[in-house]
């Protein structure tokens, strides 16, 4: 199994605050050579520690300002209503991430929509139709203190 030393987590850290940081400047921020950083890179990529790459958007800009979550309760607890629910949720725009929860429902959803009119089409179009959903409960945010995708490194899997 690999495991990270201090300058992989180092290039893991500095890869979270800015994806886009140039090889040259990551060899510099690390103190090694760009073709040791990129090769690190690579192996970590490889390893599965890097998922990819992607830019972070304004969602008022690209009118998708309204975030809510959604508990969603399903009729039956078998795998082919989950398999079928979990097919149907990739496949929708609206849904930013869908989750299995252990507790009083099934799947926490996250949502971005234009308005609660889009909201509305959403919940009777998509979100009610879908398969197995028995019951929904919707908590629209007020305001989104903290949104990051950023990951606390805390270096469980340190070489010494």
């Amino acid at each position: 199994m690999f495991e990270c030393d201090r300058i992989d987590i180092k290039i893991l850290s500095a890869l979270q605050r800015d994806g886009r940081i140039s090889n040259l400047k990551l060899a510099e921020l690390v103190a090694l050579s760009p073709t040791a950083v990129l090769s690190r890179v690579q192996k970590l990529t490889k390893e599965g520690f890097i998922l990819g790459y992607e830019a972070r958007l304004n969602p008022l800009k690209l009118n998708a300002g309204m975030l809510i979550f959604v508990e969603v309760l399903l009729d039956r607890t078998t795998p082919n209503v989950f398999d079928s629910f979990k097919a149907a949720a990739q496949v929708r725009p609206e849904i930013m991430e869908c989750h299995m929860v252990a507790g009083g429902f099934d799947y926490l959803l996250k949502t971005r929509v234009t308005d609660m009119e889009a909201y509305r089409a959403f919940a009777g179009d998509v979100l009610w139709q879908m398969p197995g959903v028995r019951e929904t409960r919707t908590y629209v945010v007020m305001e989104e203190v903290k949104s990051t995708q950023r990951l606390p490194i805390l270096g469980a899997s340190l070489k010494p």
